[in-house]
């Protein structure tokens, strides 16, 4: 099995273990979006394709200097579109050669996802700077324990069911990060541009998992 390549986004991710994932049908403000989960301690953000004109929100709030990437990455064309338009990170929902070699040519980390132990070592394979296991809930933290005995020097990302109530668990089993959806990036405030909300429900999130904001 290949060595994970070194990423500055797993370093970040030791300091700040949550990244937010963005899944709105509509994004009035990207950058002021990053700029409110920032308030709450969420200073890396994921847009995903799933969302409507997702490059615009990504050059607006890669070009006001926050850390974003994108997400639901399927094909090497969507991982170019994302990395030009500012990505610093982009993640798969599963192993996806043509990402991953994409963006090895751009010399962009890559967050594959996996479920099963062989999963896991297929994305490290194919130059993963990091794992992510989805659906997390499918098997719950201890499963993240499990992994670590095969894969100690894997970086484990738990995305899926994550919520305020059980991030805190998954960090402690050995994920090295947690995905916080709309637990606290809600559509319906995220759509109505309520900052406030964003915030608080952010800061929520992250004191949850014990998370000292820099």
């Amino acid at each position: 099995m290949s060595t994970l390549p070194v990423s500055t986004l797993t370093d970040e991710l030791r300091e700040d273990p949550v990244i937010a994932v963005v899944r709105a049908p509509r994004i009035p403000d990207a950058a002021a979006l990053c700029a409110a989960l920032a308030e709450g301690g969420i200073g890396v953000t994921e847009f995903t394709y799933t969302t409507r004109d997702v490059t615009d929100h990504l050059k607006r709030a890669s070009g006001a200097g926050w850390k974003v990437g994108v997400g639901t990455v399927l094909t090497a064309e969507q991982a170019e579109r994302g990395i030009a338009a500012g990505a610093s990170f982009l993640v798969t929902p599963g192993c996806r050669p043509e990402v991953a070699r994409a963006a090895r040519a751009a010399g962009v980390p890559v967050v594959l996802g996996a479920l099963t132990p062989t999963e896991v070592a297929q994305a490290v394979d194919l130059g993963a700077a990091a794992v992510k296991i989805f659906p997390a809930r499918a098997f719950g933290p201890g499963y993240f324990r499990d992994l670590r005995g095969p894969y100690p020097g894997v970086p484990l990302v738990a995305s899926g069911g994550v919520n305020a109530g059980n991030a805190a668990d998954f960090l402690a089993q050995g994920a090295l990060a947690v995905c916080a959806g709309t637990d606290v990036v809600a559509p319906e405030a995220v759509a109505a541009g309520d900052w406030a909300e964003i915030t608080r429900r952010a800061r929520a999130f992250t004191e949850a998992c014990g998370v000292v904001r820099r």
